[in-house]
């Protein structure tokens, strides 16, 4: 029997994550949370409140937001029929859609605008590659109920204060590029000029192209196919079918830019991946990683609330992919500050446990970050095993709670990192944590 038991427990074999689905353990979780601490701030400054929305959306919702002929919709989402009710559910693709869905179902814009930003986990069943995952995570901010240029000029403003607050430089580290879309009669008026141009040389269209020049034509402006760049290159710009209005929305967002002095390329060729944008759309891209890479963009989607049932209010925002910003900030040097403890426990014997954890439950209580050595089956290690391990943790402080300072009421605090004071330890008060935990904060 205890054969038979020992060979059933063989047989059970390790799981594993789901393939592009990636554990994020530390210290690199502490990287991301120094990321979006930053996203917070940054968020924070400009007047924008958290929004968090499901992970799992109707179907429809992407379907009718995204379109139908997005590579998104076509090719990229998870998507499933609930076995206990039969609805359709998708797991979310992007930020954007669920923003506009919560607004709508809460009528958030009831009493006004809002501004608003997420943090969040995102699914498209890619071939994974660095940076690029079937789950990734986005940070997206999106203003609604707002018709302006100042409104869209503020969004990338906010893009350049987060790079710096980052510590990464526009200009040298990534661009920005824009354009404008204009509205759907002037793009009705491009789109028969594109495709007019695009049926012209139907020879030289890829499978892919062929398949959208009816459905989707501005997308193939965005075509990575070298041999039709030419083609592309010469095709009619959305830009020169712009009317005054348009026109006047982009001048203004650009003249805010300037006078910003934030500087951008023009690409008329720039269309984003969505269908529902209008007017404005940015990108931001960076060569830092060798071939030109978009590190986030957005735009406004005047037509987006209205197209999913809501009453019609205009919208505009961006996202950014975490993963892919990261690894920038890997390219260019940007080092996290790492988050070490401010103080780390030694205890030469077990009896001094009761008396070590509630002072160092006040200390915490007073804001310091205190690590507790773990003790052994056998009770405490050795002391020198200790202060080896409070020295990697990186701690300014060690606390060392010996018999002779617990006997006088003191527990003994011996600076760890050069620099930090005199090389000997000095007695605090056991009774009175709160006199001198700020000497154990870093500043």
């Amino acid at each position: 029997m205890a054969e038979q038991q020992k060979a059933a427990k063989t047989e059970i074999s390790p799981l594993r994550a789901v393939k592009g689905m990636n554990d994020l353990l530390p210290p690199e979780s502490a990287r991301w949370e120094w990321f979006e601490d930053a996203v917070r701030r940054v968020m924070q400054r400009y007047g924008y409140a958290a929004i968090r929305t499901p992970i799992v959306e109707p179907t429809a919702l992407f379907v009718r937001g995204l379109g139908e002929v997005t590579d998104i919709v076509e090719k990229e989402m998870y998507s499933f029929t609930d076995s206990m009710n039969g609805d359709q559910l998708t797991l979310r693709p992007e930020g954007t859609a669920g923003v506009v869905r919560a607004v709508t179902e809460h009528s958030l814009l009831y009493e006004g605008g809002k501004r608003l930003y997420y943090l969040g986990a995102m699914f498209r069943h890619e071939r994974p590659q660095k940076g690029r995952y079937r789950q990734f995570h986005q940070a997206g901010a999106e203003a609604l109920g707002f018709h302006g240029p100042d409104v869209d000029a503020e969004l990338i403003l906010m893009c350049r204060a987060l790079w710096r607050e980052l510590g990464l430089i526009e200009g040298r580290d990534l661009w920005l590029e824009i354009n404008s879309l204009g509205q759907p009669e002037e793009r009705r008026a491009h789109r028969a000029a594109l495709i007019a141009h695009l049926e012209a040389h139907a020879d030289l269209l890829d499978d892919d192209a062929k398949r959208r020049l009816h459905s989707n034509p501005l997308r193939i402006l965005d075509t990575k196919t070298p041999a039709m760049q030419a083609v592309v290159d010469a095709a009619p710009r959305l830009i020169d079918f712009l009317g005054d209005a348009s026109l006047a929305h982009f001048d203004a967002v650009r003249a805010v830019l300037d006078a910003a002095g934030l500087p951008y390329r023009i690409n008329p060729r720039l269309v984003r991946g969505m269908d529902y944008y209008n007017l404005t759309v940015f990108e931001w891209v960076t060569d830092r990683m060798g071939a030109p890479l978009t590190v986030g963009g957005g735009g406004r989607y005047d037509s987006l609330i209205e197209q999913l049932g809501g009453k019609p209010a205009p919208g505009v925002g961006w996202g950014l992919g975490i993963e892919r910003l990261l690894l920038l900030l890997d390219a260019v040097g940007v080092v996290t500050p790492p988050r070490l403890p401010d103080a780390y426990a030694v205890l030469p014997a077990a009896a001094a446990l009761p008396t070590a954890m509630v002072l160092i439950e006040a200390l915490r209580a007073h804001g310091a970050s205190v690590v507790l050595h773990p003790a052994g089956k056998d009770g405490p290690a050795s002391m020198k095993s200790q202060f080896k391990k409070a020295d990697a943790s990186g701690a300014r402080h060690a606390l060392v709670f010996g018999a002779n300072e617990l006997a006088q009421g003191m527990v003994a605090l011996k600076p760890l990192r050069a620099g930090e004071g005199a090389a000997t330890q000095v007695l605090r008060p056991l009774a009175d944590p709160a006199a001198w935990a700020g000497e154990l904060l870093r500043s």
